[in-house]
């Protein structure tokens, strides 16, 4: 499989990324070892998740992925064949978002701990802390690599000026840079990322890991109407698609997977895999049948009129 630059981490990464944040909530510790295997067996190998994962779920207090992660890579006794990638910042129960370099030092070893490893491939701020410089910041990452902990470092949902100010930080500062972004973008989710940040990662090397690739299931097809959102835990958040727009959306997808002999979630992924500036969206399963209809979307190639055609009925009007 053909495997592309991840910026400027020396990483190089299947086009597909598989989202951990379904790992002992949703799949529990047995199948999720199985989707691990399938999903490195079929030759990908970025598997990202978060230490807040998975906090929402009652009795739940954030690592449940990571923990699950770490047992899988303990239990085959190596992890060099996969790149791991994980996120701090999320409010974890101190009722913020934060990236104080006292916090991310702390939070960097319990994550070391759950994942059962001795360096974090790609360790990525979640989201924005505007309280925090990036001074301080990306100096904890600075000890952090230089004590081996870390390999390279990203950043997730920052905007274009604040990634700008970031870059610029690092370099007046001669501070470790963010390699790479990770941006809400999918086919019915374009604007935040399209574009001036688009542009700046392209500009800057940056290598772009999109999350809710298929709009946390939408894009699936699987949920039409109200009536649909019980076939998944997701289903009560599907409303906000259901419009005008989202139903276009899918019919554009019914269209090119019938001529493509697809189906909606590879075609939704294959055209996320095409976009200038895109190193892999990040897609996750509950079972291998999901695993092995997401994994196809690596070999499937759009054509003009293919993406043309999704295109228009995605767009922002």
């Amino acid at each position: 499989m053909d495997k592309r630059k991840l910026g400027n981490t020396g990483f190089h990464v299947a086009p597909l990324a598989l989202g951990g944040n379904v790992f002992g909530w949703t799949a529990d510790e047995a199948m999720s070892f199985r989707i691990l295997d399938a999903f490195v067996d079929s030759g990908f190998n970025l598997i990202d998740t978060a230490d807040s994962y998975s906090r929402w779920v009652t009795g739940h207090q954030g690592g449940e992925s990571e923990t699950v992660i770490g047992r899988w890579i303990a239990g085959r006794g190596r992890h060099d064949d996969v790149i791991i990638a994980t996120k701090v910042g999320s409010d974890m129960g101190q009722g913020h978002k934060v990236l104080r370099k006292a916090y991310l030092l702390q939070a960097a070893e319990a994550s070391l701990r759950r994942l059962q490893v001795d360096c974090i491939d790609l360790y990525q701020s979640h989201w924005d802390d505007e309280s925090t410089p990036f001074e301080e910041t990306l100096s904890a990452y600075d000890q952090l690599l230089r004590e081996g902990k870390v390999k390279a470092i990203g950043a997730s949902n920052l905007s274009t000026a604040r990634m700008r100010q970031a870059l610029e930080v690092s370099a007046a500062k001669r501070l470790p840079r963010y390699s790479t972004l990770q941006p809400h973008y999918n086919l019915y989710e374009r604007s935040s990322f399209e574009g001036a940040l688009q542009s700046l990662c392209i500009e800057e090397n940056l290598g772009v890991i999109t999350y809710f690739s298929l709009a946390a299931g939408f894009l699936t097809g699987k949920y039409r109407s109200e009536a649909d959102f019980g076939k998944s835990p997701r289903g009560g958040g599907m409303k906000k698609f259901m419009n005008p727009r989202g139903m276009q959306i899918l019919s554009a997808l019914d269209a090119v997977s019938a001529r493509v002999h697809a189906t909606p979630a590879q075609v939704a992924l294959a055209w996320l895999m095409a976009r200038p500036g895109v190193t892999a969206p990040i897609a996750s399963a509950t079972n291998l049948e999901q695993l092995r209809e997401i994994l196809r979307s690596a070999t499937l190639k759009l054509d003009a009129e293919a993406v043309k055609s999704l295109d228009e009925a995605s767009a922002n009007v």
